[in-house]
């Protein structure tokens, strides 16, 4: 019987959970008593701790406990029991230690370990479970958290409401501002840095020190002090606080103030002198008015065009009342710009925030009304800004901006902006284009989201204006210290609840408003350098944090001083590859507002929509989007990426004078007429697939080398594979093949393009089993006789069938062929492309070097590629899937998975071997592409990169490997100890260890030695663990831990051993150098049966196939046995294979012990040996031949010194296996030393490598000679040199190979001759006899007309 079940329809109601409202704070109140009761907690704070914990609180307190949080900080002042604020900052500080202690563990793991919490937990089961269950009720913790941060901060704000926080709860602050961005703590970051900020210095003591200053201060010197630029002092009169003042006792320091107040509000303009209105019907007609002051003034770069100012200064809110009824401004005929100083506003006596926020929304509807009916008078005197200060009595002012061009409406985006800010960072520029979200607004800064009008894009913008003078020598330091500032306020910024799933643009403009000194046209070209080297060098060193800030865009705005200051604009832009351009900005006289930018280079004009919205910004602003969604960086961007990694691999080896201008280019290539061409789209392109051919300067090779880089689109039809896609990939790859040039594939896909006959679906009709039950289902699909004949030939199979009369087309399939949904292939084509790419990238591994980076995502046949290519590099955000985990859910028929990190995450691909190395970001990712490429030939028929080394490879190794276990890392990299560094056998900072969580009893790596580099191979003494995890879809799985013994093969290790010698043998053409310490394989039941057997049996064929010089070497304390000798021994492929033994290393099929076993027929021969060398034995012996009975004290004497001579037996075997024996009978090539093995090692390995290099291109030009006579007749040319050598042939011989090119290359078209000859008499003495001396005048004649060609030839 079928289990399924029909559904029906649900008819009803159903009633959801929701929070009641609570009518009175005594009802709250009750119901917070009943959850302390019900909890089984003393207080309010410990029942919020139990809720933090997982506990559920009342359910009509609602889920999250946030209304209860606020209980905290509501005081009734008539209830002894709370008042004390000494309560809620315990409360604080214990649910702050709570929630740490709940989430301090699963923060540890964002960043790539969040599915590895019971490998990565090292507690009890038991306190792990009670740590799950918190944090299953992570958002609403937050929330919870969050609204106390609030509060503590509304708290701290307030006068005497909070005058410090205990030292306990500053640092479970300052613990929770460290707190990852990701993993759901982002705003909960943001508000405790927010509220660290605040207790930078109370209130009361900062305001102390001001009022210090403008009593020692005389109004001549206010102009100075405003324009003042001491740092330290700057502090003491921002303008906060000096508004504080305007209601002060002394009549003297109100007036200094709102004097200072204006002074430093309009710093940069050109202000005349500010008078005091005293005029009789201006202060006896205004009586709300405590004070009025006018001026003159020009914006920047107008110092022709002066406009008015007028400041009122009124005691309180209360005025604006009187101001409506009876105010006479100053007799002028024009006032720009109004500001109306509210001198204090008392505090709320209500402490709830949310009081707050309505006592405010009051003070602006007041405030509106107010202005809204002095419209007329304002138009009579053409104002067209008014700006209002509103003092607040123990806090920070506000600031509300009103404008006749908003209908004097306040403009919310410009709240608590300082005056003047928004016309100093050009808001108004950018709110013709976007329109602003504020996400954070300083005094001398704004960060907005802001929204394209049409929109379609998103962008952050970071703006902000600095008073501070500088110099053109200072200029570059200070810019660099502004960006990086940007930086850390952006990343606060990106915290912002607003922000989260977006992944918008950021652009940065900072703008210097005191003039440069000393400056004039001249320096442009400066400037512009300037300029650009900053940008460069931050990219360069802060590349990862561009790329996670997202910034496309770089701005800085200075004036030359000039008569009058010429303002000039320096752009840097992802776009253009941070590469600076400079504008010259035209005002507008009377505004001082920018019309136009004319580039100084070529002296074209941009408009502000043209400099706002740059065309292709604009156009790539939504790709960029979608490739962020995706977990990547728009392809389009990584040669930029490039650049500045090479720019960082640069700075690292020579001074910035050395680096090439140029460090990268770029060939696009596209098909055409079924060839690749080159072609620049930059973004136009309509496929899915990118490809270039990339010519990079790198430290190796300076002058250039080139390198084929494939990409996915994934903002093309989300990166996946169709038909053209595939074309271009293939042929790629095959050039990269041809060329035998690096094959660089960046994968970011979605698998087989999978689509339908998009034409068909509107046209399809369903023949219904009963037209009157459809969940009976249906017969067939069909089409109408009307849509089939208009439809293209090829779209459908079908049969005619009549039924009433309607003749119906059955679709019998559907092929949808020449239509345009399916022009770039929806199915089983794609399918055939795939296999198509799949066997391209397995014949590219074998015959070129092939790197994939894993960006993003990669699925399906992206999956494959990478694999395929072998060497992978992934982003920690980047897995690599067969199927999404929904498919997988589906498919399964339950919730099983829940990320795609599961299947194919860096937990996954990591520990079993499919990825290399695994980077935190692209720009990490690019730096690691750079890294591997740095050990590869420019060609797969070059050497490896020699490079120039403060190393030398007459360097001593210090590192001592040691008898007990030890990190072989050391024995390669070097290691401090006891505070004095210790090298390695690499040159110091050259190791670079791969596929590092894969089969750990082996260390992979790559090097150099001397600055030669080197494939590495080496062995882990110590014991470690395999960690196989469970399947979340089989519930009977679970994890499974498998220790694993040092010095052994295990099936994972032997498999990476031949792995890695494939790979360094295949397109690195590396010299492989394996420092060989085995015991053996694994050879018990478990393993055999995992195939061991088969792995190890790899070794032999990777190294069969070897074709560059092969060092094994046993280091000091290292040994050598039986089956793991076997598998390295140099007859494997004696023509790239010896073997060098350190003097204190072994060798030997057993370990002397075992040996011994054997050896002396267990403790048979011993006891011979004992009574042939021990003199009481031997006269025991005598005694006994004479009759007498001594066996007691034979057996006894015997068993003492049996422990004794089994040592002398192991001793016997063991000196069977040292170096002197491996060489005496041929094993190994020398005993080495383990100090002095790098200079002889560089040496020997050089010499082979050039040798071999000779050896190769002999191969290549006389088809048929086998590899021993091409390599004697390379040790006949070097012959001499080795002979002449004083002890040192290896380096004799390397030096004159390298030396004496001409010479190799002579010889070699000797070799091609006489082959060629040979050859040709070997073919003619094949022809019959008759026939040969046809062919031979045939062969005369060829020759002499040959001959005589050539002679016309020549001039």
């Amino acid at each position: 019987l079928s289990k399924v079940q029909r559904i029906r329809p649900f008819s009803g109601s159903y009633q959801l959970s929701k929070t009641p409202d609570i009518d009175t704070p005594a009802e709250l109140k009750r119901l917070i008593t009943d959850s302390i009761s019900r909890l089984g907690v003393p207080n309010l704070g410990e029942m919020l701790c139990a809720v933090l914990c997982g506990y559920s609180a009342s359910p009509k307190l609602g889920d999250t406990g946030v209304g209860a949080v606020q209980q905290l900080f509501k005081f009734d002042q008539g209830d002894p029991d709370d008042h004390d604020m000494s309560r809620a900052l315990k409360a604080s500080q214990l649910l702050i230690a709570t929630f740490l202690d709940n989430e301090r563990f699963f923060a540890g793991l964002t960043g790539g370990d969040e599915t590895q919490i019971i490998k990565r937990f090292s507690g009890a089961p038991e306190e792990l479970l009670t740590k799950l269950m918190a944090h299953q009720a992570l958002k609403e913790a937050v929330e919870m958290i969050a609204t106390l941060l609030r509060s503590l901060s509304a708290s701290f704000a307030l006068e005497g409401a909070l005058p410090a926080l205990p030292d306990e709860l500053k640092k479970g602050l300052q613990e929770l501002e460290a707190f990852p961005d990701a993993g759901g703590y982002g705003q909960l970051k943001l508000l405790a840095h927010q509220l660290m900020l605040q207790m930078d210095k109370p209130w009361n003591e900062r305001r102390a020190e001001v009022r210090s200053l403008l009593i020692d201060t005389g109004r001549k010197d206010l102009l100075a002090l405003a324009n003042s630029v001491d740092v330290e002092r700057r502090m003491y009169f921002g303008l906060d606080l000096i508004s504080s003042f305007f209601s002060d006792e002394d009549h003297s320091i109100q007036m200094k103030a709102v004097e200072l107040y204006l002074l430093r509000t309009y710093r940069g303009y050109n202000v005349d002198d500010i008078d005091t209105v005293t005029t009789k019907d201006v202060v006896e007609k205004t009586p709300a008015a405590r004070l009025h002051l006018i001026w003159d003034f020009a914006p920047p770069g107008t110092h022709g065009a002066k406009r008015k100012g007028y400041a009122v200064v009124l005691p309180g809110l209360d005025a604006f009342g009187s101001l409506q009824q009876s105010w006479c401004m100053p007799s002028v005929s024009e006032i720009s710009e109004l500001h109306i100083l509210v001198a204090k506003v008392p505090p709320v006596e209500d402490k709830r925030p949310e009081k707050h926020e309505e006592a405010f929304q009051q003070i602006l509807t007041s405030t509106t009304a107010m202005i809204k009916a002095l419209v007329p008078a304002l138009d009579a005197k053409k104002c067209v800004s008014i700006n209002v200060m509103i003092g607040h009595v123990g806090r920070v002012p506000s600031y509300l901006h009103f404008q006749k061009a908003s209908d004097w409406a306040e403009i919310p985006a410009y709240r608590n902006m300082h005056a003047n800010l928004p016309h100093l960072i050009e808001l108004a520029q950018i709110q013709t284009e976007f329109t602003l979200q504020p996400l954070q607004h300083g005094r001398i800064f704004a960060i907005d989201l802001g929204t394209s009008l049409d929109k379609k894009t998103e962008v952050i913008f970071a703006r902000g204006a600095s008073h501070l003078a500088t110099r053109l020598d200072t200029l570059e330091s200070t810019l660099l210290g502004d960006v990086l500032t940007s930086f850390d306020m952006m990343e606060r910024v990106y915290l912002h609840p607003s922000l989260e799933k977006k992944h918008p643009a950021a652009q940065i403009f900072m703008h210097y408003i005191p003039v440069l000194p000393k400056t004039t046209e001249r320096d442009f070209k400066y400037l512009k350098v300037m300029f650009s080297n900053t940008v460069q060098r931050c990219i360069a060193e802060y590349g990862p944090r561009v790329l996670k800030l997202r910034i496309s865009r770089i701005e800085l705005k200075i004036w030359l001083a000039t008569s009058p200051p010429t303002p000039l604009r320096l752009v840097a832009s992802s776009l253009n590859g941070w590469e600076a351009m400079l504008f010259q900005e035209i005002l507008d006289p009377s505004t001082g507002v920018t019309v136009s930018h004319t580039n100084v280079e070529t002296q074209e004009s941009l408009n502000t929509l043209q400099m706002v919205r740059p065309r292709m910004e604009t156009e790539r602003g939504t790709k960029h989007g979608i490739a962020r969604a995706a977990g990547s960086t728009y392809i389009y961007d990584f040669p930029m990426l490039f650049r500045i990694s090479l720019m960082k691999l640069w700075l690292k080896s020579t001074d910035a004078e050395q680096i090439p201008s140029q460090l990268i280019s770029t060939k696009e290539l596209v098909i055409e007429n079924g060839e690749l061409v080159e072609r620049e789209q930059d973004g136009t392109n309509k496929i899915g697939m990118v490809v270039w051919l990339m010519n990079a300067r790198t430290p190796e090779y300076p002058n250039g080398r080139e390198v084929v880089l494939i990409g996915n689109d994934v903002t093309v039809k989300a990166g996946s594979f169709g038909i053209a896609e595939d074309e271009l990939f293939q042929k790629a790859s095959a050039m990269a093949r041809a060329k035998g040039l690096p094959r660089i594939y960046i994968a970011c896909n979605s698998g087989a393009r999978l689509g339908g006959v998009e034409e068909l679906k509107p046209l399809i009709q369903i023949a219904w089993a009963d037209e009157t039950d459809l969940l009976k289902g249906f017969e067939y699909l069909y089409l109408k006789d009307t849509d089939f004949v208009k439809l293209p030939a090829d779209t459908v199979r079908s049969h005619p069938i009549t039924v009433g009369g309607e003749t119906r087309h059955v679709i019998d399939a559907i092929l949808g062929l020449n239509l345009p949904s399916t022009a770039g292939g929806i199915g089983v084509e794609n399918l055939q492309g795939s296999g198509l790419i799949a066997g391209e990238t397995s014949r590219a591994y074998e015959e070129t070097f092939t790197l994939s980076y894993v960006t993003g995502r990669s699925v399906g046949i992206g999956a494959y590629l990478n694999r395929l290519g072998q060497r992978n590099i992934q982003m920690v955000q980047g897995p690599m899937i067969l199927t999404g985990y929904h498919a997988l859910n589906k498919l399964l028929g339950q919730h099983v998975y829940t990320t795609q990190d599961q299947l194919g995450g860096p937990h996954i691909m990591v520990p079993n071997g499919v990825t290399h190395e695994l980077v935190a970001n692209d720009q990490d990712g690019v730096e690691a592409i750079l890294k591997w490429l740095s050990y590869v030939p420019e060609s797969v028929n070059s050497l490896p990169p020699m490079i120039s080394t403060k190393d030398p490879p007459t360097r001593k190794v210090q590192f001592m490997p040691s008898k007990s276990p030890y990190d072989p890392r050391h024995m390669l990299a070097g290691m401090m100890l006891d505070g004095e560094w210790q090298s390695g056998f690499c040159d110091e900072g050259s190791f670079h260890e791969y596929m590092e969580g894969w089969g750990k009893t082996v260390v992979i790596g790559r090097g150099r030695v001397g600055g030669l580099p080197i494939g590495i191979v080496a062995v882990e003494t110590r014991s470690v663990e395999r960690h196989i995890p469970a399947d979340p879809a089989d519930s009977k799985s679970h994890d499974i831990h498998e220790p694993q013994a040092g010095q052994v093969w295990y099936p994972d290790s032997a498999y990476k051993t031949a792995q890695a010698i494939r790979d360094f043998n295949r397109g690195e053409n590396l010299p492989l150098v394996i420092f060989a310490n085995w015991r053996g394989f694994s050879g018990g039941t478990r393993d055999m049966f995992a195939e061991v057997l088969k792995y190890g049996a790899m070794i032999v064929d990777a190294l069969v196939e070897y074709r560059h010089p092969v060092t094994i070497y046993i280091p000091p304390n290292g040994e050598l046995r039986g089956g793991a000798w076997v598998v390295l021994d140099p007859k494997i492929n004696p023509e790239q294979m010896e073997m060098f033994a350190d003097v204190e290393a072994r060798g030997g099929i057993l370990e002397p012990p075992a040996a011994a076993e054997i050896v002396f027929k267990q403790d048979r021969h011993v006891l011979e040996m004992m009574h042939r060398s021990d003199e009481t034995l031997r006269n025991l012996d005598a005694q006994r031949a004479a009759g007498a009975d001594v066996a007691k004290e034979i057996l006894a004497r015997e068993r003492l010194l049996l422990p004794v001579y089994r040592q002398v037996a192991v001793t016997y075997c063991d000196l069977h296996d040292r170096s002197g024996r491996m060489k005496g009978v041929g094993a190994v090539r020398e005993e080495l030393r383990w100090a002095e093995s790098r200079e002889y090692l560089h040496w020997r390995i050089r010499r082979r490598m050039l040798a071999n290099g000779a050896v190769r291109r002999m191969l290549e030009a006389v088809p048929g000679m086998g590899f021993a006579e091409a390599a004697a007749v390379v040790e006949d040319l070097v012959r001499g040199a080795a002979a002449a050598a004083a002890g040192d042939e290896d380096r004799a011989v390397a030096a004159w190979l390298e030396t004496h090119a001409a010479e190799v290359e002579q010889r070699i078209e000797e070799e091609r001759v006489r082959a060629t000859q040979e050859r040709i008499y070997s073919l003619v003495s094949s022809l019959p006899a008759a026939q040969r001396e046809q062919v031979l005048r045939d062969l005369v004649g060829f020759a002499r007309v040959a001959g005589a060609a050539g002679d016309a030839a020549r001039p």
